[in-house]
């Protein structure tokens, strides 16, 4: 059918040419003999070919000046180009090609070597359309499946994290807030570069969204413990920190029945290591320093913060300028000294957080 056939512009300011070359093409494809540049020009902006065969030597606008003109128009730019030319010297095919031409068919033609050349580019052409549109649609399929696991990793997270909250009445708001100071606290160090080698490989919108996971350990403590209105005993603050070692085993448990342990690595470091201290003074491990991984670092002072500006049962808020003294207090033996010293920058943001979401 005519409407199947693929498009060529034959492009050659001598009429014997146009004849020959829309005689030997007619039969397989749809041709349009045109005999200037500017004739071709004219064309293009009501009919888009699949293949031109430019002649290089016309008077008014020769072939590398047209191809020139081609390749600077988004809309022609991918039409694929070949060269019909007289010339036969090695100069002149090479200045042909690095323009963009993909061949070059001297004169005068051989009509089987013509077709097999307009073939072949024609169907690699094809080829390269097809190979985009398998890419473009897996580029699509990839981009849709992301969305769809981030939305269910996110699901998992909340449904968790409001789990963990609705048992302890004495922290209304606070795993909200620590996910901001989290994500203040973040971007901060990001962007002013500090520890750039460990956060390199950081998805910093999973960083962020695991530590609403941080006292997911909490669901194994009694009610008791967990909202008794005072001060804990000794040996209930020890039945408390059982929280820790729990959180990290029920987080392990949801990456076993998942399958999905890269997104839960983050929730599992933060919550398995947010009370340690740099000193070493901290639970459960008691390590210090360094090796007390960054998201539990950065979490510790999220946390407390938190924690120093939130009334409970058993103490009073204090204001956001005391819980910024204890913080900056704490540099070098609770609290990482670099992430202090960025904390103190970001006060001013963690007191606006402290005010807009306070319960």
């Amino acid at each position: 059918m005519e409407n199947d056939r693929k498009t060529i512009f034959f492009v050659d300011d001598n009429m014997t040419n146009l004849t020959v070359g829309k005689d030997i093409t007619k039969d397989k494809y749809r041709t349009f003999p045109l005999p200037s540049a500017g004739t071709m020009f004219d064309l293009l902006e009501q009919v888009e070919p699949d293949l031109i065969l430019l002649d290089i030597e016309m008077s008014e606008m020769n072939g590398y000046e047209a191809i020139r003109r081609l390749k600077e128009n988004a809309r022609w730019a991918q039409i694929p180009v070949i060269f019909l030319t007289s010339k036969s010297d090695e100069g002149s095919e090479l200045e042909g090609l690095s323009l963009g031409a993909i061949d070059y068919v001297a004169k005068p033609f051989s009509a089987p070597l013509l077709l097999k050349r307009i073939e072949n580019h024609l169907s690699a052409e094809a080829q390269k359309k097809e190979l985009k549109n398998v890419n473009e649609n897996l580029t699509e399929i990839v981009k849709q499946k992301t969305i769809q696991l981030s939305s269910l990793h996110n699901a998992i997270l909340n449904t968790v994290a409001d789990l963990v909250e609705s048992r302890d009445s004495a922290t209304g708001g606070h795993i909200n807030r620590t996910q901001k100071y989290m994500e203040l606290l973040s971007n901060g160090m990001i962007s002013r570069g500090i520890y750039r080698d460990e956060t390199s490989t950081w998805d910093l919108e999973s960083v962020v969204s695991s530590a609403q996971l941080h006292d997911t350990g909490k669901i194994s403590i009694s009610d008791a413990i967990l909202n008794k209105p005072g001060k804990l005993s000794p040996e209930e603050f020890e039945i408390m920190k059982t929280h820790v070692p729990a959180g990290v085993q029920a987080i392990r448990r949801i990456e076993k029945t998942t399958g999905e342990r890269s997104f839960l690595k983050h929730a599992r470091l933060i919550a398995g290591s947010h009370h340690e201290k740099w000193d070493g003074s901290g639970y459960p491990a008691g390590i210090s320093g360094k090796d007390i991984p960054l998201e539990g670092r950065l979490m510790a002072i999220a946390d407390v913060y938190d924690a120093l500006v939130s009334a409970r049962p058993y103490k009073r808020p204090m204001s956001t300028d005391e819980a910024r003294k204890i913080i900056l207090e704490g540099k070098g033996t609770h609290f990482d000294p670099a992430l202090v010293e960025m904390f103190s920058e970001l006060a001013d943001e963690f007191a606006r957080v402290a005010k807009e979401e306070s319960y």
